[in-house]
């Protein structure tokens, strides 16, 4: 009777041992698998263009050093603590004045002040590959960051964006927000797509064909083509070389803008060209198509807002109720 007592009492305490060992094991398995820190913040992991970035909690001091990453932040209701100077309209382009008001610039795209970013004492930054790359380590040096494709990619940097900043949701939403407006466009112009378009830039010194950039991509999401070499996404583009190359121009639409401070030099170069005898043998130029448009809109802002208002100026260029 002892004996069976003591095998009971004995089982009773393997199986205690057993539970007691599961529940450690479910214990331990928790932790690891955890996204939370031992102060209680979330920590998310954000794959980008040089490899990923541990981010706790959500940013509240935020460094953009690039144009499409400036105008994004904003777009994410967020106010970066510092940003790059603009490239025109310095030092921040007018239609992000009022919301960068407050912020500390750092540098130039192309040349940011590490000191400065720094002295922000950020705890996050924002930055593109194309620009960056080689200074990336000095960057996460500094603080957590992630870095964007190419400057020109802005889905790519809305997407790192919202879910650097915490964000995500309001990142989706803004995209749907967009191709809302892109499928209401084409609905818009019906019968009138697809239409062959060609962007063409004028500078002091020369002429160039912007293929399959920002601005290409907008307009392939809208539904216009490209002529042929020019829908390469690889490629930004060309620098025309001389004026035996503007037939590479020709399509049934132009658009075009002028870059640079030199305004007299740029306004020369464009009269010279454009008043060429190839220059008037293009489709577009012998219909009447040649659409004088916004350098910061379609080129040099590259972000979320200014894709807005380039899709602004295609409204009214095809006077379509906006």
């Amino acid at each position: 009777m002892l004996f069976k007592k003591i095998s009971i009492l004995f089982t009773f305490f393997v199986a205690g041992l057993i539970l007691s060992a599961c529940g450690t094991e479910e214990e331990s398995q928790s932790v690891e698998g955890s996204s939370n820190k031992d102060n209680g913040e979330e920590v998310r992991v954000v794959e980008h263009a040089m490899g990923e970035t541990e981010i706790e909690g959500t940013p509240e001091k935020v460094v953009t050093l690039y144009q499409g990453a400036n105008d994004i932040a904003v777009a994410l209701d967020t106010k970066p603590a510092g940003i790059v100077e603009s490239w025109t309209e310095k030092p921040v382009y007018e239609y992000l004045r009022e919301d960068l008001e407050d912020a500390e610039l750092v540098g130039e795209e192309t040349q940011p002040n590490l000191e400065a970013i720094a002295e922000l004492s950020p705890d996050l930054i924002i930055a593109s590959k194309t620009r960056h790359e080689d200074i990336y380590d000095d960057l996460s040096s500094i603080a957590p960051t992630v870095v964007g494709e190419a400057v020109y990619d802005w889905k790519d940097t809305l997407d790192i964006t919202g879910q650097a900043l915490n964000k995500a949701e309001k990142a989706d939403q803004l995209m749907e927000d967009y191709n809302e407006r892109i499928a209401d466009f084409k609905e818009k112009m019906g019968d009138a797509l697809p239409l062959e378009a060609a962007i063409t830039n004028f500078r002091a010194d020369h002429a160039r064909i912007f293929y399959m950039g920002y601005a290409g991509r907008i307009l392939e999401d809208a539904g216009f083509t490209r002529p042929e070499g020019h829908d390469n996404p690889e490629e930004w583009g060309i620098k025309l070389s001389s004026k035996e190359s503007i037939p590479e121009a020709d399509a049934e639409i132009i658009f075009n803008f002028n870059s640079g401070t030199e305004t007299e030099q740029i306004e020369e170069t464009y009269e010279e060209w454009t008043k060429h005898p190839l220059w008037q043998e293009l489709e577009a130029v012998k219909n009447d198509e040649v659409h004088m448009v916004e350098e910061v809109a379609w080129n040099a802002a590259g972000g979320y807002i200014s894709a807005h208002n380039m899709l602004d100026d295609l409204y009214e260029i095809f006077e379509l109720e906006n």
